[in-house]
């Protein structure tokens, strides 16, 4: 059973991984689509901090994926077809636009399977960037201790 989920998957994090190893329980092969710049300032306020590229490596990194793809327009019909997708793992902030039931309607004519998944709350990406940005207003901390001279190592 092939699972293809799809994401921006910026500043990769425990929630990610939550999903990723969800999809590993779900089929054999796993399938991670990566939405390129374009395609997450369509929809998002704030495009990716980390660069598509190394969001791709990081996936192909870790042991319960075993491919990762760019998208590069917000349609995942495509892919489904390509892939041969048998499950499609969409997360709670699935909505009805147009990219999503038509994938939905391609996918029920196949009599094939979408999952949808909750977040894991431990964490998000926006959560961690709005840690970081309010770590920037604070001022630097002065180091925990001092460097010793070396002769005195």
């Amino acid at each position: 059973m092939l699972v293809y989920t799809v994401g921006t998957f910026d500043m990769l994090h425990v929630g990610h991984l939550a999903l990723l190893e969800q999809c590993r329980t779900l089929g054999s092969k796993v399938v991670v689509g990566v939405a390129s710049d374009d395609v997450v300032a369509s929809y998002k306020p704030n495009v990716p901090v980390i660069p598509l590229n190394q969001r791709q490596e990081m996936l192909e990194a870790l042991r319960c994926v075993d491919s990762v793809r760019p998208y590069y327009e917000l349609e995942y019909v495509t892919a489904c077809k390509e892939l041969d997708v048998d499950i499609f793992v969409v997360g709670e902030d699935w909505g009805s636009k147009r990219h999503n039931t038509d994938v939905e309607s391609y996918l029920q004519s196949k009599g094939k399977k979408i999952i949808q998944v909750l977040y894991n709350p431990r964490t998000s990406s926006t959560a961690i960037k709005k840690d970081v940005m309010a770590q920037r207003s604070l001022p630097i901390a002065p180091p925990y201790f001092s460097a010793m001279p070396v002769a005195a190592l």
